[in-house]
């Protein structure tokens, strides 16, 4: 009890809404010591995150009630403390790292002035900050750390802003990070990396972590212990070495056995067909650097052909080009023969009806002030030839189903969901006209294992049903491996190797795949405990 940090004792939270009350966290208790890391895994809308937002009062309420419990922060009962006391704890002593870092970096503020936001809040001098937040950019792996602390949040990718989050976090050393899914928008190398830098605190500082994540991989890679949430209730608790060798409880086996990674390998289609999507010389420039470099691959039609490479190497800036949500510098992109570069905006309209996207971060895609219905029947509206007005209801329900949803859900607002339940509502907005090509922009890097497994299936079905072509982006490699059929790989805006997903995986020609594919966690903790201590070895060989 001496090293004990924190403490939740029997938390129930409930939500009021318009359909009744939501039960979303019942009778929860767990603890957190110092200096270690404490996992909680569960699907989406487990409550996990809203357990965790308890501890630093960002629970709105109303609607949300806390209906019983405590939570002791070094004996220290948070719900009997002042507001201004808990002000001082927030940030400071206890950190969050939250789930969707576009929504949480104010648009209008350089990011460095963000950073060290924090920390003038807290007492510490500007003099200070700019040097101290140029080394946690450093930390956390910006690249020209001195020059991007001035940029805004939209001028940095997705994973880079997720980095951001972890820099802000970290600025004043906090005794408790809580991690809200802190490394979904990463890739390998990246996640490997950061994983890497919060253990390297930990062991500075005593810092506990509290990871809440669906990764098995990341639960392996760096928990102590696991707790695992269903419905609003702890169902299983343990080492990680006990939950993944020996679960007791149906719903932690059902979340093993949906581990991608172990599945058998697509076999490549025929060459000989001619592709749906065909991309030549494809380049897009900014004025400070190179985005695209002479991209050309190509997408047959029933093919699935997934996009790998770091943050940052040029991947969503591929896909949005194609669309015409960024304009080309040079290069062609022709759907079907139609060049989508050079396509009138008229012709773009109807083609957009074949071609839909599902992007990387659903709270910024969805409208917030939109319920879910007509989120998904504004297809509908746009293009009123595909279904009569009488059957939207029906299409809609059936929509939802499929993606892992309840029908009930399409009068909520986005706001009323989890990250990975706002994704699956993308992915059904995408399937409302049931297009030819899709491009899926880290379509299910937020979802939990089981619904990935879902949702994968469904795309995969759908696949076979009515000849559906992907142009998947991911840094999940386990996922790509599973679901691919051909697997390009990019870094720094140029493709450096491609090929059928088995030559890739089994028998990759460059350096930067090996490492990509070497970086991958495996979700069994001996495995990962096993990689660790090679790592190890070859760090103490090179110093």
């Amino acid at each position: 009890m001496g090293d004990r940090l924190l403490e939740v004792r029997n938390l129930s939270v409930d939500f009021h809404t318009s359909q009744g009350t939501v039960h979303a966290v019942r009778d929860v208790s767990w603890h957190l010591d110092r200096g270690e890391t404490l996992a909680i895994l569960g699907e989406s809308g487990s409550g996990k995150s809203v357990s965790a937002s308890a501890i630093l009062n960002l629970i709105d309420m109303p609607p949300g009630e806390i209906t019983s419990g405590e939570i002791l922060f070094e004996n220290r009962n948070l719900f009997e403390m002042t507001a201004e006391d808990r002000r001082q704890l927030n940030g400071h002593r206890i950190a969050m790292i939250f789930q969707d870092p576009l929504s949480h970096l104010n648009p209008v503020y350089s990011v460095g002035f963000q950073i060290a936001e924090t920390m003038t809040a807290h007492g510490v001098s500007r003099a200070q900050t700019r040097a101290r937040t140029i080394e946690l950019l450093k930390r956390v792996g910006i690249p020209d750390a001195e020059t991007k602390v001035d940029a805004y949040p939209h001028q940095f990718s997705g994973g880079q802003r997720q980095r951001i989050m972890i820099a802000m976090a970290l600025a004043l050393k906090p005794d408790i990070l809580i991690a809200d899914e802190p490394t979904t928008a990463l890739d390998v190398t990246v996640q490997a990396q950061i994983l890497a830098l919060l253990e390297e605190l930990q062991q500075e500082t005593g810092m506990g972590l509290l990871l809440i994540t669906h990764d098995l991989g990341v639960v392996a890679e760096v928990a102590d212990r696991v707790v695992v949430m269903n419905s609003g209730q702890i169902v299983e608790t343990g080492t990680a070495r006990d939950v993944y060798h020996n679960p007791t409880h149906p719903y932690t086996k059902k979340l093993i056995a949906a581990i991608p990674g172990n599945g058998a390998m697509a076999t490549p289609l025929d060459t000989g067909i001619k592709p749906i999507l065909e991309i030549s010389g494809l380049t897009k420039h900014y004025a400070a650097f190179v985005a695209l470099d002479q991209v050309s691959l190509t997408v047959l039609p029933g093919e699935s052909v997934a996009i790998v490479g770091e943050s940052g190497s040029g991947k969503s800036t591929l896909a949005k080009t194609v669309l015409r949500l960024e304009e080309a510098t040079s290069g062609a992109a022709l759907f079907e023969g139609r060049d989508l570069v050079t396509m009138s905006p008229k012709e773009l309209f109807h083609t957009r009806r074949d071609i839909q996207m599902v992007f990387q971060d659903p709270t910024q895609s969805l409208n917030p002030r939109m319920t879910i219905f007509d989120i998904i029947a504004e297809a509908f509206v746009i293009h009123p030839e595909i279904l009569a007005k009488p059957h939207w209801k029906a299409r809609v329900s059936q929509l939802l189903e499929q993606v892992g949803l309840k029908p009930e859900h399409m009068y909520r607002y986005p706001h009323q969901f989890s990250g990975g339940q706002r994704q699956r509502i993308a992915i059904a907005r995408a399937l409302a006209l049931e297009p030819k090509l899709i491009v899926c922009d880290e379509a299910v890097s937020a979802l939990d294992v089981s619904i990935q497994a879902q949702v994968l299936a469904l795309l995969t079905g759908l696949q076979n049903e009515l000849g559906l072509s992907y142009l998947f982006i991911a840094h999940d490699l386990p996922l790509v491996r599973d679901f691919a059929h051909r697997v390009i790989v990019m870094k720094s805006g140029k493709i450096v190797e491609q090929g059928p997903v088995q030559q890739i995986f089994e028998a990759p020609r460059e350096a930067y795949t090996r490492n990509l594919i070497a970086a991958s966690l495996s979700p069994d903790p001996e495995i990962q405990a096993s990689r660790r201590m090679a790592r190890h070895d070859l760090q103490e060989a090179a110093s």
